[in-house]
């Protein structure tokens, strides 16, 4: 029993933490809102730390990797299980929702005449959607300190993966740089561990706001799409990650997987925020036995590149929309057409909290050829499954570090960690 209270005592703290919000939402519900501000602050500290710590993580561990070879298989593998699990993510979407109407008749006029207000603002905040542009702004800055901004998630990890290349590069005469940037990233991974005492007190404050807010004005269509979702997040959440486990490192990966899953995925409940959970996902994968150079590099551009949740959720938006719209989805390549659709929108979601689909859904519409003001019906169903997106996208880059492990350290990654044996 001490073992276990020992192993899981974070765990616990954290959990109980989050039931009491829970049930504090539930009870006050808009009232709860008021102590929203002390969930603020903790989702602040985090992503105060979020730019240097990816930086930092990134650029050291390329560094230390001496072997270009190493490098090579650890990015390529990166790749892959990333679009292995994506295309994975989105089949079990589409199955999830095609044979389903996310929105009945009846539902779909109420939703549509609760647009009339926002048609002319949407159309005057809407601008076309250029997807080179988008594309050249995703990864790169046109400043050097725009890089300093979690808005610029995708370009600071492209330039922190050079930087630690051109380190790589120069050999010794890089180590007085070297050795700075190792200090300051054992610093930064200590403030982190200062921020995570307040955990369960910011925590639970989010999540009892979050819950007081929650479904008050969600119509009927809504509530089914919100509860439809969840369900699927739900078992995508338990069985999918659980055989990737298994294929990552047997009884044993899923052994380690489950005991240090739990921290990650209640940050990025409470947080709805893919950034905001970076550095307790890298603790957490650590402690499965990832590698440091796999984990530092996996679960950073995880963030903005792998989101099994959100690329579930672009499919539900999606068939929200033809439902809602009447559109056919008789041949094969209205099918495809969806799959690529979501596949891209996901590209384009930002690793911050609510409100970063934006880009994505705008996607969406114009390629789906549906008029701009639907882009609220979009922002209404990100907003409701936002924190089960989060959840899947933060955890689906937990397993995803397993997954690259195994290829790259072989089968009997998990019996040379001592710490789950």
């Amino acid at each position: 029993m001490k073992k276990f209270l020992s192993n899981y005592k974070s765990t616990i703290i954290l959990l109980v933490a989050i039931i009491v919000g829970a049930i504090v939402g539930i009870v006050f519900k808009e009232k709860a809102t008021v102590v929203k501000p002390l969930g603020d602050l903790f989702l602040n500290l985090l992503l105060v730390v979020v730019v240097p710590l990816i930086f930092l993580t990134i650029t050291t561990s390329v560094s230390k990797m001496k072997s270009p070879k190493r490098l090579g298989k650890i990015i390529v593998t990166i790749i892959a299980v990333f679009v292995f699990t994506s295309i994975v993510a989105v089949f079990i979407g589409l199955l999830s929702t095609y044979f389903v109407r996310l929105v009945e008749p009846e539902d779909g006029e109420q939703i549509r005449a609760s647009l009339e207000g926002n048609i002319e603002e949407a159309e005057e905040d809407s601008e076309e959607l250029i997807i080179a542009d988008r594309t050249v702004q995703l990864l790169t800055a046109d400043d050097f300190y725009k890089l300093l901004s979690k808005e610029n998630v995708v370009a600071l990890l492209i330039f922190s993966i050079i930087f630690g290349i051109a380190m790589n590069m120069a050999g010794e005469k890089a180590n007085p740089v070297r050795e700075f940037l190792e200090s300051a990233n054992a610093i930064v991974h200590n403030i982190i561990k200062i921020i995570m005492y307040y955990a369960p007190i910011g925590l639970g404050c989010y999540f009892a706001a979050l819950v007081g807010s929650f479904g008050a004005q969600i119509a009927v269509g809504y509530l089914k799409t919100f509860v439809y979702y969840t369900i699927v997040a739900v078992l995508f959440y338990f069985i999918m990650y659980t055989i990737y486990a298994f294929l990552a490192g047997g009884k044993k990966g899923i052994k380690a997987f489950w005991k240090n899953a739990i921290p990650p995925t209640m940050t990025a409940l409470a947080t709805c925020s893919s950034a905001a959970s970076i550095p307790v996902n890298i603790e957490s994968s650590k402690k499965i036995g990832v590698p440091d150079d796999i984990a530092e590099t996996t679960i950073p551009l995880g963030s903005s590149f792998h989101k099994d949740g959100s690329i579930i959720g672009s499919v539900f938006k999606i068939m929200f929309l033809v439902c809602l719209f009447g559109t056919s989805m008789a041949t094969a390549g209205d099918i495809l057409g969806i799959l690529g659709i979501a596949l891209l929108a996901n590209l384009l979601v930002t690793a911050v909290p609510i409100g970063g689909g934006t880009i994505s859904e705008m996607l969406i519409i114009s390629m789906m050829g549906y008029p701009v003001a639907a882009l609220p019906i979009l922002t209404i169903i990100a907003t409701i499954i936002d924190p089960q997106a989060t959840m899947l996208n933060v955890v689906g880059d937990t397993v995803s570090s397993m997954m690259v492990t195994r290829v790259v350290d072989g089968k009997d990654w998990v019996e040379k960690n001592k710490e789950n044996t």
